[in-house]
């Protein structure tokens, strides 16, 4: 707001500057690098438990050290990115489809039915203590 004082010199009144600058500092360590990386790998965390309990057909393969497919869903952090998929290397294959079969999805499926639900808690634990 802009003020003249006895002299006629243009005054501001800079009251709330200081609360503003306390907020900037609480979003920026919010939004810090590392913790923006330990909420989205709360969120994969979610989301892999959340494929983890899709059902899982029956298979005829009894081998021993045989995994079924669906058991092998995990995460892990490569670089600044966290990655969620599939533990065997024909998962990428059943869940766009090849040449010689449809696609049997999973990953996709799974998300878009929960993505509110990751979001929400992704950004709850984000702003967790956050006074804005």
């Amino acid at each position: 707001m802009r003020e003249y004082d006895a002299n006629g010199q243009i005054t501001f009144d800079n009251s709330g500057i200081d609360e503003f600058q306390d907020m900037l500092e609480e979003f920026i360590k919010a939004t810090s690098e590392s913790n923006v990386r330990t909420v989205l790998k709360k969120g994969a965390d979610m989301f892999v438990d959340d494929l983890l309990r899709l059902p899982k057909p029956m298979s005829n393969i009894s081998a021993s050290g045989y995994t079924h497919l669906v058991s092998t869903f995990a995460n892990r952090v490569k670089g600044g990115e966290i990655e969620v998929g599939w533990g065997k290397y024909y998962g990428p294959m059943l869940e766009r489809g090849t040449i010689k079969m449809g696609a049997q999805a999973h990953l996709k499926p799974t998300f878009d039915s929960n993505a509110s639900k990751y979001y929400k808690i992704m950004t709850d634990e984000l702003w967790e203590g956050i006074n804005l």
